[in-house]
Formats: structure tokens, sequence, C-alpha cells
């Protein structure tokens, strides 16, 4: 009877040893996951550098096409000499957009202008976060923007 007590416990043994290893690496993989998932997200400092890089292109007027304008930190889109891009565009009011680089997110405002601003056809109203291959109408004027 000593003897089968003996095989027990040589059969036992090494299965608890087991299982409580196997108790801990799961539980460590769990902590793991729960330590990864409450951090911030890393991928957010370079989406927005990677946004950064955004620049508007224009499709028209013709002339223009092709032509590249860097938003940085910010410019205002109009007829008047005072703006930063001044365009001699019959549908563009004097002060007619803003647009405007805010630590990475590129966007649009339009500033009480006659005819409004357009982003993929639907009209501006406040601010509007631009992503790339947006379409922005300013005006007789078209933006594409692009990295």
């Amino acid at each position: 009877m000593l003897a089968t007590s003996t095989n027990y416990a040589a059969v036992v043994r090494p299965l608890q040893v087991l299982v409580m290893v196997i108790a801990v690496l799961f539980f460590a993989r769990v902590l793991r996951v729960a330590v990864v998932e409450s951090r911030p997200a890393e991928g957010t400092k370079k989406d927005r550098r990677r946004r950064a890089n955004l620049a508007l292109q224009f499709i028209e007027p013709t002339e223009w096409a092709k032509e590249r304008v860097a938003v940085d930190p910010a410019f205002v889109i109009g007829r008047s000499e005072e703006c930063d891009l001044a365009i001699a565009d019959t549908y563009l009011s004097s002060r007619h957009a803003r647009f405007a680089n805010d630590e990475g997110d590129l966007t649009v405002e339009d500033l009480g202008s006659t005819n409004g601003t357009y982003v993929n056809e639907a009209i501006v109203k406040g601010r509007v976060h631009l992503e790339k291959g947006d379409i922005v109408q300013v005006g007789g004027v078209l933006f594409e923007v692009v990295r």
C-alpha cells in the first residue's frame, strides 16, 4: 500500500507544478495585455507627424494646377491684397477662408464669405478637419489635400 501512494505522489506533484506554471504564465500574459492597453496610443504622434506633411495642391485655376501650398502654421485666402494668398477670383470674398495646421491637424474655416467654402461638396460650418484626398472649394478655386 505504501508503494501505491508513492506512485500517486510522483505523478501528482509534477502535474501540480505544471498547473501552477501555466497559471502564472496566463496571469503574466493578462497583466502584459492590460499594461499595453492602458498606455496612450503610440500611433497618435506618428499620425500627427504624417498629417503635418499635408499640403494643398491646386486643381483650379488650371494655370496653377499641380502647384502646392504649404499650410504652416496658417494662411488666409481671399481677393484682398492683405490676405496671405491673394487670388483675383470674382467668386472669392476679400477674406474668404482660413487654413490652419494645428499641431498636425489641417483645418479650414470659412470667414463669412458670400459664396461659402466647401469640403467634398459639403458646405463648411465652423472649423472642418481635412484629410488626404479631400477636395476643398474656396470661391472658384479648387484644392486637393495631398501629402
